[in-house]
C-alpha cells in the first residue's frame, strides 16, 4: 500500500468511497474532509509552505481592507459553506455585512460572496475547477483560484466569465469587496 505522500490521488479515490449524508456530514464536521455529491473528498494537504504564504499574503491587506470599511468578515479554512449537495472550506472566504449568520456555531448553509482557492501540489486542477464553478453556481459572486506554480490567479465571475491574471496584474475586489486592490507579485512575495 502507498502512502498519501506519495500518491494522494489514490487515498483520494478511496476515499470517495466512503458514503454519508450531508446532515451526518454536517453533524461530525471532519476535519480535514469536504463533502461532495454524497462523498467525503480530502482536502488536499497544504504543507507546501509556499500555500500558507500566499495566504498570508492575501488575507492580511484584504482583512484590513474588510475591517476598516465594515464590509463584512472573512473566513479560514475551517470554516464550513454549504453549496447545495456540497460542503466545502476555500482557504479565504468573505461574506459581506447583510449576509453574515447570527449562529456562529454552525458552518454557513449560504454561500460565500468571494472564495478564494490557492492550488496545492496535490489538487487536480479539474477538481478545482469544477469547485469554482459549484460556487458560483451557489451564488459565490467572485471566486479567486490562485496557482502557486505560474504565480497567476484565475478570476471566476460566471461560468463563461473568468480572467487570468500573471504576475504583473493586479488583483481587485470588483463590487464584491469595493476599493480592494492589490498587485499579484505581492501574494508571491
Amino acid at each position: 500500500m502507498h502512502n498519501s505522500q506519495t500518491h494522494p490521488e489514490a487515498v483520494q479515490e478511496v476515499t470517495r468511497q466512503i458514503t454519508m449524508t450531508m446532515e451526518e456530514f454536517l453533524e461530525n464536521d471532519l476535519e480535514g474532509y469536504e463533502y461532495v455529491k454524497g462523498e467525503l473528498v480530502p482536502i488536499a494537504a497544504a504543507a507546501a509552505i509556499i500555500h500558507s504564504e500566499i495566504g498570508i499574503n492575501l488575507i492580511v491587506p484584504l482583512e484590513l481592507h474588510v475591517r476598516e470599511n465594515k464590509l463584512g468578515r472573512l473566513y479560514s479554512l475551517e470554516t464550513t459553506f454549504q453549496l447545495g449537495d456540497r460542503v466545502v472550506k476555500p482557504d479565504i472566504a468573505f461574506v459581506s455585512t447583510e449576509r453574515l449568520s447570527d449562529d456562529k456555531l454552525k458552518g454557513f448553509s449560504v454561500a460565500p460572496d468571494l472564495a478564494v482557492e490557492i492550488v496545492s501540489p496535490s489538487d487536480i486542477h479539474y477538481d478545482v475547477n469544477e469547485k469554482a464553478l459549484a460556487y458560483l453556481k451557489a451564488g459565490t459572486r467572485l471566486v479567486w483560484v490562485i496557482e502557486p506554480i505560474l504565480k497567476s490567479v484565475t478570476v471566476f465571475r460566471s461560468e463563461v466569465d473568468c480572467t487570468l491574471l500573471n504576475y504583473e496584474d493586479t488583483l481587485t475586489g470588483e463590487d464584491v469587496i469595493e476599493g480592494f486592490s492589490c498587485a499579484v507579485a505581492e501574494l508571491f512575495e
